[in-house]
């Protein structure tokens, strides 16, 4: 049985000869792709359009991973975009200023992050972590920013100089707060990225603050698991 395409074969064939790929055939004269294939599996074209058809695909290929790419940035924005929109729903129903809150808060990150030896303290690579730890530990419990301890551990290609000025400045607190610099010799030779400022350690030795922290936050979890939900 023939098929109802089959009056338009020789055109086929001539559009193929004169270098016309089988997709630019199927657009034009509307014939099955899988009829295109049978019609033109012996069909030889010349080296000169097998290049040019080659370019073609290659261009098209690049313009196809152009799209994809830029589909997924907006994708990936979207989504990004949700979850600060979600973020700030919640923080709408929040009291900035619930001392209960802000102490809550604090020991789940102190519980995290925190020292668990015989001190209070705290060490960490995001500034932000710190500044909200700093700012609690002067604004809430009223330490004397003179008596805590600043420390840097450094990769070993770090400048100490250039990372005491970059925390300094972060930390809002003289450099001259900076008593101690280590290097991580396991890094020699390794080269650090320019993002990367090394970790900062906060020591404010007052070990009763620390107990309290982690009773708070220990028992947030417990009441939470056993009451909350």
């Amino acid at each position: 049985m023939r098929s109802k395409w089959f009056g338009l074969k020789q055109k086929v064939v001539s559009l193929r000869y004169k270098g016309l790929s089988i997709r630019d055939i199927e657009n034009k004269l509307g014939v099955a792709r899988s009829t295109l294939s049978g019609w033109l599996k012996n069909v030889s074209i010349s080296i000169k359009h097998r290049r040019a058809l080659k370019i073609r695909q290659d261009e098209s290929l690049i313009k196809a991973r152009k799209k994809a790419l830029i589909w997924h940035h907006e994708q990936k924005r979207l989504r990004v975009k949700n979850a600060k929109d979600q973020a700030l729903v919640t923080l709408a129903g929040v009291d900035i200023k619930d001392r209960k809150l802000i102490d809550i808060a604090l020991s789940m990150l102190y519980l995290g992050e925190g020292f668990k030896t015989s001190k209070t303290g705290m060490g960490n690579s995001d500034p932000l972590i710190l500044k909200f730890f700093l700012k609690n530990m002067i604004e809430v419990y009223n330490l004397d920013i003179n008596k805590i301890r600043f420390e840097l551990h450094l990769r070993y290609d770090q400048n100490s100089m250039q990372m005491k000025k970059y925390w300094s400045q972060q930390l809002k607190v003289p450099i001259a707060r900076f008593s101690y610099v280590s290097f991580d010799k396991r890094t020699k030779g390794q080269k650090t990225y320019p993002h990367y400022k090394g970790v900062c350690l906060i020591d404010c030795a007052n070990i009763a603050i620390q107990r309290k922290l982690i009773y708070l936050s220990r028992k947030f979890c417990e009441l939470y698991i056993k009451k909350g939900g």
